[in-house]
Order: C-alpha cells, then structure tokens, then sequence
C-alpha cells in the first residue's frame, strides 16, 4: 500500500492559510494591499470583536466581472503575473494568488464585486472553503469582502489568538502605516460604533502625518527631503548566452521620509516604519542602517523614529522571500544600506548645532575597514553621495564635538561652597572605579556626602572607600520602589490638575488607551475621552508636571506596547511605574543641599536593587580603599 498520497485542495488551502494568515490583521492586509492594487481611491475597513467575529473591507477599486471573481478563489490565480519574467520584477502588492482562497478556507466569505462599465455585480458565498452561492446583485462601483468567524473551523488557530483589544491594535496600525504611505487615498477603520481612523485624502506626506499622528509627532521629526542616487551597473549573468552582454544601467534609488530628533529616544523599534515601493516590510538591513546613522546621538538601548520610503526598479528589490511579503532581499544591498545611512545622517546633522560640518572624504581616505572606521568620522563613497532634486544638498559627515578638558567639564564643589582648588600638581586619581553589582545595604550603610560633580552625581565616603552615585537614577531608584509597594497596596496618589491637559493620540495609541485604561487610573491618572482620539487628562500621579504629562503618557504608550500585547499585567505596571519614576525623579544639573543628599543616600540603601535604575543603568561606583592606596602608590 503506499504510504504517499496527495493532498486535498482543502487541506491545502488550510496548510497556506496557516502560512498567509497568521492572525485577524494579517486578513486586512492582504484585502487592503489588493484594494491598493485595484487603484481604489477609497478604503474602508470595519472590524467588530478584534476582526475574530467581523473583518468588513470596502473599495472603490476596478471591481472584476463574474468570472474573474470565481477565479479569484481558485490557488494560484492572479492578474499581476503573466511569465517568469514578471516574477523578477513585481511592481503590485499582491501577486501570489493564495490570499483569497487562503481566507475562505478558514472562515466565512462574502464578496461582492462590480466594474464600473458592468449594470450589475457578482456575489459570492464560501463557507470554509466551500462555495455556497454565486449570483448577480445589485452594487456599487469596487469590491467588498466580508470576513466573518476567522478560523471557525481551526480551532487550534482561534485559540492562540490574543485579546479583542489587542488584535484591534495591530489591525490599526497596519492600517495607520498603509494611510501614511498613501496620503492621496482615503482610509476610515471603525470597530463596531467606534471611529479609530478616518484620513480623507491630502496634498503630501506631512498633511498625512500631522493628521494621522498629530501635532507633537510631527514636531519630533525631521524631514529629509526627497534624495537621489544612481545606482550601480552590474554586470548581468551571461553564462548561457553566446556574447558578452552589457550591463544597463539599473535606474535610481530614491529617498523620503521622516526621521527623529537627536533628543528623541523610543524604547523599541516599533516606531520605525520601513516601505519599500510603498510595501510595509520588516528588514533587517535598513534598520542596522537608521541604528549606525544614531550611533553616537542615541544611547545603545534607545531607538530612533523613523518614517521612511524608498523606491527602486522593481528587478532591484525581491519581494517573493516570505509568504507573507513582509520580508525583502535587495539585489544591491549593501550600496541600499550606505544609502539610507547617509540619509539619515544627512538630516540629523542639519538638526545639531553642535556639530561640525565637513565635506565627504574620498574614497581610500583613510584606508580603515568598515569596521574599523566606525570610532571615527565614517567615509562615504563616492557613490553614495546623494544628490537631491530640489534644492541640491551636499554630502557631509559628523564630527564629534570638541569637548572642553574634562575637569572644566566636571568641577567638584563642595555643598554650598566655593569651588575647590583642582589640578594641583601630581594629583591625579587612576581611574579604578567599578560599577558595583548588587551592592548591599551594610556596603551603603553610613555614607556621608561631600558634594556634587557638575550639580548631577553625589560623593560619598564611608568605611568602605569613595562613592559616587548619579543622583537622578538613584532617585529614580527610590520613586519605582515605592511606586510599586503603592500600586500594590491601590494607594497610588494622584494629583488634580487646575486646568486638562489634551492629548492627541495616534489610531493605535487610542485602541491601547482602551486596553490600559483602568490600570493607568490605579496609577494615579484620571482620564476621560474628548473626542475620536484626543483624551482630557484631569489628574496625574504626584511629582508630575503639568508641562510633562503629555510626554509622559507618551513614553508609557512606546515602551509598554510590547507588554500590553503580550498580556502580562505585572509587566505592565512595572513599565508605568519606570516612566512615572524616571519623569518625577530628581534631574541632573540640579544643586542638592546637605540634607537632600542625606535623605536620597539613605532612602537609596533601604531598596531591594540599589545597584541599578528601573531601565538597567547604573547607579553608584565605587572606589573601594584598596584602589585609592594603590593609585597614591601606599601598596
């Protein structure tokens, strides 16, 4: 008997569906990217129950005639590739064939479809894979499909699926990335009776931004224009071919976009979207690329914000790498990487003052390996020298700041005295400090302040040798303990403020206001809605001032997405209480008095951690006796 036998187009069609649709979102995706393909100039997007119950996608797109819709659910079938040929240049968003009959095998379908020049549409029913009905009806210009009880039928599926709340949060931002990257087409995402997004049609990509992530996130970008670089001619394979052929030039690559100021730090890269001939992907390549231009603007954790679209020949970018087309391979990857490097550095370098301006070195101009040349100013290829359509911008690099020696830049003061005499001849501290592990209470126990360095970091001696402790993250230290024990004990304090703050938020923020209501209110916030996506803040938890509020709920939004996905509610709060500490928390450059000092080194010793902030960084060194003997030479 034999032991290999074929399939069945169902089981098949689920075998792809488990490849293609990998959650409700996934769904809208693949409606909104063949929407997009059919020139709609219109999109709406309805969801009820997170898209598990309802996923509703209207355009007003080409429409297909009767046969072309019963075709349309068959695998493998699509108008957007003809030959091998048209495979290594795709230029739709969609070209696969196994998005609608991938959908239909795994719920309940309705789709109705009609040509603009045809009097009637075509209706058509598929019940996991089953066709039910197919009849003329009566329907406007476009197409509308009908997604109801996603994976019915794989309970295995539906099982793994998240909360409502937070599957409608990755619908809205997928729906949010595909109206930045369209500002001429219409989008609308409802849930149920609940508007999340509704963008008419605008004259650019920054009327899109403002009006789709607000004011404040615009004002935190930096647009880079529109740039341009010819791309390298490469040679094509021949091997088979009777003569040497050639090589044509590939055509261009182009840049636009968006990205952050040097001052503004994201906790994830969830804020950086990548397009790539107006195709949302995930790549590797140029995100290493957004990180290097940051790498001495940004601390090593911090990630920049980014809205950025490239466009290149079709033949220049293979999209058919993932079954869900979300991953991309280019032909010329590493030239695409110092391209959207240089960009970015481009723009940052107009955004700092500080820094100074200087012309691209020429190739072979310091004869360092990419690796080595990254600790200092990098060199750009002559190739990648961006030249921009209007008005031309010269390429030029980053030079670090010149710094002023560093005991100008760190003056020890005795608290509230003069400053103290320094570079007295000989005197000279070998740097012997350690950032100390888990230092415990008896090791903290009696330090006595001395002063501050630059107003921000706190010298103390005990028994045990010099302490110095950065005097905001310890604070922070402090707030986060005792936020916790408050939180825990539903004693957190709010404060009322005189007069709301109104803050703005973008689709998906508004879907995870939702989500993380009531625990923001067990945080001290008291918050009530003011419209589609705008929310009143009335109370705030103590230490917060009214002017940072709106960038407090800001940071709290970035850095607990990931939580807030992921359902764990402890990592939720202990994310909150890190932002309400670090904003209410002493700040640098702040003079402390004896008693201040006294007070936070104390408070210091009596928590659980005092080695580390709530965001990792260090809190104290210590130059243990030892360590001074040795550096004055006593042992």
């Amino acid at each position: 008997m034999a032991s290999i036998r074929i399939l069945s187009d169902n089981l098949v069609n689920k075998i792809a569906a488990g490849e293609v649709i990998e959650r409700p979102a996934s769904v809208v995706k693949e409606l909104l990217e063949n929407a997009l393909d059919a020139g709609a100039r219109r999109i709406r997007v309805e969801v009820e129950a997170g898209g598990r119950r309802l996923i509703r996608v209207a355009d007003d797109g080409c429409g297909m005639s009767h046969d072309d819709a019963l075709l349309a659910f068959e695998r493998h079938a699509t108008s957007k590739l003809r030959t091998v040929d048209d495979l290594l240049a795709i230029a739709t968003l969609g070209f696969r064939g196994e998005a609608l009959p991938s959908i239909a095998s795994v719920s309940r379908v309705a789709l109705e479809t009609r040509p603009a020049e045809q009097a009637s549409g075509t209706r058509i029913e598929i019940h996991g894979g089953r066709m039910l009905a197919a009849k003329d009806v009566g329907c406007p210009p476009g197409t509308q499909v009908e997604v109801r009880s996603l994976f019915y039928n794989v309970p295995a599926r539906r099982k793994f699926l998240r909360s409502e709340t937070t599957e409608l949060g990755h619908i809205a931002s997928l729906v949010t990335h595909y109206a930045l990257a369209h500002p001429e087409i219409s989008f609308a995402l409802k849930s149920g009776t609940h508007t999340i997004l509704d963008a008419a049609p605008v004259a650019g990509l920054p009327e899109r931004l403002y009006q789709v992530l607000g004011r404040a996130t615009l004002e935190e970008l930096i647009d880079i224009g529109r740039l341009r670089a010819p791309l390298p001619a490469t040679r094509p394979d021949t091997w088979f071919a009777p003569e040497p052929v050639e090589p044509e030039p590939p055509g261009d690559i182009v840049a636009q976009g968006f990205v952050s100021r040097p001052e503004v730090q994201k906790a994830s890269s969830n804020t950086i979207y990548i397009f790539i001939n107006r195709r949302l992907v995930r790549d590797r390549i140029l995100l290493n690329a957004l990180r290097e231009a940051y790498r001495h603007v940004l601390p090593a954790r911090a990630y920049p914000m980014a809205l950025l679209f490239l466009e290149l020949p079709a033949k220049e970018v293979d999209v058919n790498v993932h079954p869900q087309k979300i991953e991309v391979r280019f032909r010329q990857q590493g030239f695409v990487y110092d391209f959207v490097q240089q960009a970015a550095k481009q723009a940052l370098s107009a955004a700092r003052p500080v820094a100074r301006f200087a012309p691209a070195a020429k190739p072979g101009g310091t004869g360092l390996s990419r690796a080595e040349s990254r600790d200092v100013s990098p060199v750009v290829p002559e190739a990648v020298r961006l030249e921009a359509e209007a008005p031309a911008i010269e390429s030029f690099e980053l030079e670090p700041a010149h710094l002023p020696p560093l005991a100008q830049r760190l003056p020890f003061t005795a608290t509230g005295e003069t400053p103290v005499p320094q570079g007295m001849p000989g005197a000279r501290l070998v740097p012997a400090a350690v950032a100390v592990a888990a230092p415990t209470a008896t090791e903290l126990a009696g330090l006595k302040p001395l002063g501050q360095v630059s107003n921000s970091f706190i010298v103390a001696v005990n028994a045990s040798g010099l302490w110095l402790v950065d005097q905001h993250v310890a604070h922070e230290r402090v707030l986060f303990e005792s936020h916790r024990r408050a939180r825990r004990a539903g004693a957190v304090e709010g404060q009322r403020l005189l007069t709301p703050v109104l803050v703005e938020l973008t689709p998906e923020q508004g879907v995870l206001w939702e989500r993380l209501r009531a625990e923001l209110e067990a945080n001290g916030f008291e918050m009530d809605a003011m419209g589609a996506r705008t929310v009143a803040v009335r109370a705030a938890p103590a230490g917060i001032a009214a002017g940072g509020i709106e960038r407090l709920l800001r940071e709290i939004f970035d850095t607990v997405e990931r939580e807030a996905r992921q359902e764990s509610l402890d990592a939720l709060q202990q994310k909150i209480a890190a932002s309400v500490a670090c904003h209410a928390a002493i700040k640098v450059n702040m003079p402390l008095t004896a008693d201040k000092m006294d007070w936070l080194l104390a408070e210091l010793g009596r928590t659980e951690n005092p080695a580390t902030c709530p965001h990792g960084r260090p809190i104290v060194l210590h130059y243990s006796l030892r360590d001074i003997q040795r550096a004055f030479k006593r042992i």
